[in-house]
């Protein structure tokens, strides 16, 4: 193998702004990533189908899985802070071939993530405006162009004003939930119970017990995903190396007493033995039932705001990870060179405007060739098999990292113990994003769901054809993977 590839930039390396985002910022690109709001109505009550009134419970496993990887990732993130995230990270650790397999799993990510949170916006704002108003349900596409307008144009200005606004905007959303909450706990009254913290309410008739909160537990990892992008803007973050690994746990730790507070609200105020039958009538039951509870029209109000804004927070981060990454690719040639130019504020733009027309067209098609919420249900699917496996490499490589580089700093615990664990609690995520029947409470997933597994599977057979092509052609730019463009 060749020689590492130095950690500075060589002259003529495009560079993004140092020092541009403050620690809040840092905070929040990952807290609007993981779109609290979003995640409590939509994304966990798909958990709660199979924990029933013990989805408390299943909260809690997924946010210790999920701090077992904030743990390896803001490891990591403190020697090497990157634009690249991810693929340098596993190509310090593990290798450089694994690492490009990492940036082209990536790549899946940002071409579905977009899309899949462009559609969640026409369906979530035409559907409201439809049952209450009466306005056209095919309306939505109109709301999925909007949207994807905003965020080019927030991302174009750049990453101060980009994560200033992410600020704001988590704000919002998470104050609108906490106040709910704290209002449905108190009208439960004698109804609150810590029953909802063990098994007595796992009363799933197929998944009884703690096999119900084992199997909500890998769907309500779906809330966490996001926890870790604070990573990818290290390179403009103010003193990257103490930031983001902090950013990084405390936006999964807090996150996931706020997902707690949530879910613990919902339980006691619908009934915990009626869990199993949370979204049976409505798929949107904080919205049209739990926020009319507690505060009437005015809460069915505030939180169609929250969840519009919520959406809008999530990819604005997700366009500031995306972007990033796509720069970074550019910048080595993993992706044309072109991908690695800035505009007058700093901004990557090329890849802002791939971005932008990818997730127009994607979201488009799916939207119109089948509609908005298989759509976005069929771009999740695909997310969860990507992310899934890029969870369990980054916890392997943090122990390898720190067993074959820095012997001098690794601890049993947090580079051995948690990294191995942390690996571990994702494969059941994996086996259930993908479909496959490893474990009794997965089930085969419907078309065109079902298409999830072949597309990622697919795509990652196309880069490992690419990657053979370029190792064979020019492998030094695959070793480029490993660079860290560090201020220092």
């Amino acid at each position: 193998m060749a020689a590492d590839v130095p950690t500075a930039p060589t002259g003529g390396s495009p560079e993004l702004k140092r020092g541009a985002v403050s620690f809040s910022g840092v905070l929040f690109q990952s807290i609007t990533f993981m779109a609290p709001a979003i995640a409590t109505a939509l994304s966990i009550p798909l958990g709660i189908s199979y924990a029933g009134g013990a989805a408390p419970l299943a909260v809690i496993l997924a946010l210790v899985a999920c701090l077992f990887a904030a743990n390896s990732i803001g490891q990591l993130s403190k020697h090497l802070p990157s634009a690249g995230s991810f693929y340098t990270f596993v190509s310090h650790g593990i290798h450089p071939q694994a690492g490009f397999l990492v940036a082209w799993g990536f790549l899946l990510g940002v071409i579905v993530g977009g899309p899949f949170l462009a559609l969640q916006m026409g369906f979530v704002v035409a559907g409201t405006l439809n049952q209450e108003w009466g306005w056209s349900n095919d309306t939505w596409w109109i709301w999925t162009v909007l949207v994807c307008l905003l965020i080019f144009a927030l991302g174009y200005r750049g990453i101060t004003a980009s994560t200033r606004v992410g600020v704001l905007l988590g704000a919002f959303e998470i104050l609108v939930f906490v106040g709910i909450s704290l209002t449905l706990i108190v009208q439960a009254g004698s109804d609150n119970t810590l029953q909802v913290f063990g098994t007595h309410y796992a009363n799933n008739p197929d998944y009884k017990g703690f096999s119900g909160v084992i199997a909500g537990s890998v769907f309500t990892i779906l809330a966490f995903i996001g926890f870790e992008q604070a990573a990818p803007i290290a390179e403009e973050a103010h003193e990257p190396r103490r930031t983001i690994p902090l950013a990084i746990v405390l936006a999964c730790l807090g996150i996931g007493v706020f997902y707690i507070l949530n879910t613990y609200a919902s339980a006691v105020s619908f009934g915990p033995a009626h869990m199993i039958d949370f979204t049976a009538n409505d798929s949107n039951p904080w919205q049209n039932v739990l926020a009319r509870d507690a505060w009437g029209g005015v809460g069915f109000l505030l939180v169609f705001l929250a969840l519009i804004n919520s959406i809008i927070a999530n990819q604005n981060a997700a366009n500031n990870s995306s972007t990033r990454t796509m720069f970074a690719m550019g910048r080595i040639r993993l992706l044309p060179e072109g991908l690695g130019r800035l505009n007058p504020f700093g901004s990557p733009v090329v890849p802002l405007l791939a971005q932008l027309v990818v997730s127009l067209a994607v979201a488009l098609f799916l939207g119109f060739y089948y509609d908005p919420v298989t759509g976005f249900a069929l771009t999740a699917t695909i997310l969860v098999d990507i992310f899934a496996p890029m969870y369990i490499l980054l916890n392997i490589a943090c122990l390898l990292y720190y067993l074959r580089f820095r012997r001098d700093e690794f601890s049993v615990l947090r580079h051995a113990i948690l990294p191995i664990l942390g690996a571990l609690a994702f494969i059941p995520a994996f086996f259930a994003g993908a479909g496959i029947p490893a474990f009794s409470f997965i089930t085969s997933l419907p078309r065109p769901l079902w298409y999830a597994g072949p597309i990622a599977a697919i795509w990652m057979v196309i880069g490992i054809a690419y990657l053979v092509w370029l190792n064979a052609r020019d492998p030094r730019r695959i070793l480029e993977t490993k660079r860290v463009f560090d201020e220092d």
